[in-house]
């Protein structure tokens, strides 16, 4: 497996991207970070986040204390303004849906290289604050990197938020974060079902993890379950 490289024009667009949207979201709401103590810097972890709108991953990636790298679904590419952005950031395209063996192996290149990476285990925007179950993705992920997952709870990024604040109203944006999650390796007796399942399970613990970080309105399908 080749070594995780960014290119010397991704690095260079990042300067000035992230300090760009922090500025945006700091005029626009009012940002409060809770919990940056958790983040394990100079290692490889996994950010797990909850996803409402197409805020979420630029607040969480601008204000993150690292520089993380990004999986992004590809059909976001093709939209002019957010596509561009994504392109610009270097953001990992995904098909949704679809198994990516090329995928999977950048994104074990990522975490190998000492590098965090978001992830919505969701799969895609919720379009309501209410949690939807997890793909069995992040669960692949855990299995194979054997990495922390550091669970975030993002609140306030509901899709009326650019409306709400060019009208004047500065809403609240909190990014709240976990401790690390650590996850046993899966036996390497379990195959077929039994695999996939226990990396259903893995999914789910994350959630149940970020749903303890959230408001009740927030927990979705983990109502009952928060940790």
């Amino acid at each position: 497996m080749k070594p995780y490289q960014i290119p010397l024009h991704t690095r260079l667009n990042r300067l000035f991207l992230r300090p760009g949207i922090r500025a945006i979201f700091r005029l626009l709401g009012r940002v409060k970070i809770f919990g940056k103590e958790n983040v394990p810097l100079g290692k490889p972890y996994v950010i797990a986040i909850n996803h409402i709108s197409i805020f979420d991953p630029p607040l969480a990636v601008s204000f993150w204390p690292e520089q993380p790298e990004v999986i992004g679904a590809s059909d976001v590419f093709k939209k002019k303004g957010q596509g561009l952005i994504l392109s610009m950031y270097g953001v990992i395209p995904v098909h949704r849906g679809e198994y990516d063996r090329i995928l999977l192996d950048r994104i074990m290149a990522v975490l190998r290289s000492g590098r965090p990476l978001v992830i919505a285990p969701e799969g895609g925007r919720s379009h309501e604050t209410a949690m939807r179950r997890a793909m069995p993705g992040v669960g692949y992920i855990i299995e194979h990197a054997q990495v922390p997952v550091i669970p975030v709870g993002l609140v306030g990024t509901t899709e009326d938020f650019w409306q709400r604040a060019t009208h004047g109203e500065k809403p609240p944006l909190e990014i709240r974060i976990g401790k690390p999650i650590v996850f046993p390796p899966i036996t390497r007796f379990a195959k077929g079902a039994e695999r996939r399942e226990a990396r259903q399970k893995n999914a789910d613990l994350v959630m149940r993890h970020i749903a303890g970080l959230l408001p009740e309105e927030y927990h979705g399908v983990y109502a009952g379950q928060a940790l």
